[in-house]
Parts: C-alpha cells; structure tokens; sequence
C-alpha cells in the first residue's frame, strides 16, 4: 500500500490523528502506536493515535512516506502520503 491518508478536525490539531481505516497494513499501523476503533454510527472502523498529527507525519517521513498533497475539507484537514 504506497499511498496513505491521515486527517485530523481543526480543533483538535494536537490530536488526535486518524491513520487509517479497516482494511489499512497492521504492520504499519503497529509501528504508528495505532489503535483500532467504530463511533457510534459508523459501520466502519479507524485507527487513530493521540499524537499531532506533525509527529505523525515526522514518524512516517522516517518510514519512507513522502506528503504528496494537503487539504482541508469542512473542519478536517487531510493528508495524502506516498511511499515509493
């Protein structure tokens, strides 16, 4: 899986940081401290971890991840990371 998306909402930019989804690398997920959740209402679950997401992305930059582009959407900002 090359490409990863991580996202946090506005007020919570200290975290936490969503990681990935239920079908995302255990492997990485691992070594992000990651864990596993489903909110109320949803019928899908996420990884998240209590870092920032800039320690996040200080993490997987020295696994090799690369930002390829950052939005936000609403009150959640979204980032796109690739590795090659």
């Amino acid at each position: 899986m090359p490409y990863l998306l991580i996202s946090t909402q506005i007020r919570l930019e200290a975290g936490p940081t969503m990681v990935g989804d239920e079908h995302s690398d255990p492997d990485l997920m691992d070594l992000l401290g990651a864990r596993k959740r489903n909110m109320l209402g949803n019928n899908f679950c996420e990884y998240y971890v209590n870092d920032a997401p800039r320690v996040v992305l200080d993490k997987l930059e020295q696994l090799g991840y690369r930002v390829v582009s950052m939005t936000g959407v609403g009150q959640t900002l979204v980032w796109c990371l690739h590795r090659e």
